[in-house]
């Protein structure tokens, strides 16, 4: 095996932002979960009068869906680089260039704090949950949303055959990103629990899984995503340039008959007054 490249983080060993390309490679996953996302957090009742945080906003597709569709009085969006958010200002966007891992975070409370694709990415996963359920005003949600990863390692049924080369793209992919920035959604499951422990009541999730397709935005994002995280995944061991290729190929062929990774969404209300 050769060696992984350890040690970084998200936007710096991999997913620069100053890397071109990179805005839209977001974008194609923000169409991929936007509506859903957006569907819950107006089903939690998120909407005129709600202040909002949103963490590791992106390029900013749910912070200005929040204040143009469901009219929330305003959203704070936070990332460690807001170039993205900055091209795109719309009234009532605020933005923050912060790190929610740093001890002196603390931008305020909100009754909405959604955070998206973001805590997969980091250590620490009870402490900066804690942390932003400490960010939630009574009465507010916090609502997380983190990959699930669906991707079989069980052969194909029959004589044993070797997997799907998407499939081993995927199990590539998630390797070479846990030893090269620590990404880890082995733990996303736990979130209601996880939520619970945060002093959240009540507590509930639900999971989507986009359909695969080719030239859909899914489709498109893993694309890009393996393409940005080749050398990561080339340093597992379990692919090589070859078979990449092989999975973007098949990715847009009629062949293809796979579950994307799916979105595991949390949520959890903070007790006290206007709850619901």
């Amino acid at each position: 095996m050769n060696d992984i490249p350890r040690g970084g983080r998200y936007g710096e060993a991999v997913f620069r932002p100053e890397q071109a390309g990179e805005g839209e490679r977001i974008d194609f996953g923000a169409l991929a979960y936007d509506d859903v996302t957006l569907a819950r957090l107006r089903a939690l009742g998120a909407g005129p009068g709600w202040r909002c945080l949103d963490v590791g906003a992106g390029t900013g597709t749910v912070a200005r869906r929040l204040l143009e569709e469901a009219g929330v009085a305003g959203v704070l969006a936070v990332d460690r680089d807001v170039r993205f958010l900055a091209e795109r200002p719309v009234p009532g966007l605020e933005l923050l260039e912060a790190d929610v891992t740093a001890p002196d975070f603390a931008p305020g409370r909100f009754r909405l704090v959604h955070a998206r694709f973001v805590l997969m990415h980091l250590p620490e996963h009870e402490r900066l949950i804690a942390t932003l359920a400490g960010l939630v005003e009574p009465g507010g949600v916090l609502v997380l949303s983190d990959a699930a990863d669906l991707t079989s390692d069980r052969p194909d049924e029959g004589g044993g055959a070797p997997g799907t080369p998407y499939a081993t793209a995927m199990r590539a992919m998630w390797q070479g990103l846990r030893a090269t920035i620590g990404t880890d959604v082995s733990w996303v499951p736990s979130y209601p629990r996880l939520l619970r422990r945060a002093g959240l009541r009540p507590v509930a999730a639900e999971l989507h899984v986009p359909p695969l397709l080719p030239g859909s935005p899914i489709s498109r994002f893993w694309a890009d995503t393996w393409e940005r995280g080749r050398a990561a995944m080339l340093a597992t061991g379990l692919v090589d340039d070859a078979a990449v290729d092989a999975a973007v190929a098949w990715l847009d062929s009629d062949e293809c008959a796979a579950l994307s990774a799916g979105m595991l969404t949390a949520w959890g209300w903070k007790p006290g007054d206007g709850a619901r």
